[in-house]
């Protein structure tokens, strides 16, 4: 599984907005000269994130962006769905014609994988990511494993 440029470029716009959240609206220029993202790209992204109520739009001047919803409310995971991101590692995109219209060998493998990585991604909110760029100056390491009843990887 790949996560493309569109889903990193998401949830680092996203982050942005959030970090700003108790200020005025953030315009997309200004995220854009920040993360080096693309307006034009960022003005797709917004489009999808603002159709799927992750972000609400502010009309006139001084406006811009504000998240739709608290931070502790919205998944990383909300966010690579909403801007169109599949998360599968299948070849087959879970339909199980992978080999000759049949489920091949490792299908179960790799979709016993996207759930795994699809249950991360919904654990970790846009708060923590937020929180622990605050506290790390940006070099973090999520642990959402005791929390979320996820279980940590066993040492070999």
């Amino acid at each position: 599984m790949r996560l493309t440029t569109k889903g990193r470029f998401a949830v680092t716009a996203m982050m942005d907005l959030a970090l700003r959240a108790s200020s005025e609206p953030v315009t997309l220029a200004e995220i854009s000269a920040r993360q080096h993202i693309s307006l034009s790209y960022l003005e797709q992204l917004f489009g999808k994130l603002r159709r799927q109520g992750l972000v609400k739009s502010v009309r006139g001047p001084g406006g811009g962006y504000r998240l739709a919803r608290p931070a502790p409310e919205l998944s990383v995971a909300d966010i690579i769905l909403a801007v169109d991101e599949p998360i599968d590692a299948t070849q087959c995109g879970g339909k199980e014609n992978c080999q000759d219209d049949r489920k091949c060998l490792t299908h179960d493998l790799w979709a016993n994988l996207n759930t795994h990585i699809f249950g991360y991604l919904r654990a970790v909110t846009l708060a923590e990511l937020v929180r622990n760029h605050q506290s790390s100056n940006g070099i973090a390491v999520i642990q959402v494993t005791e929390r979320r009843g996820l279980t940590p990887p066993v040492p070999a």
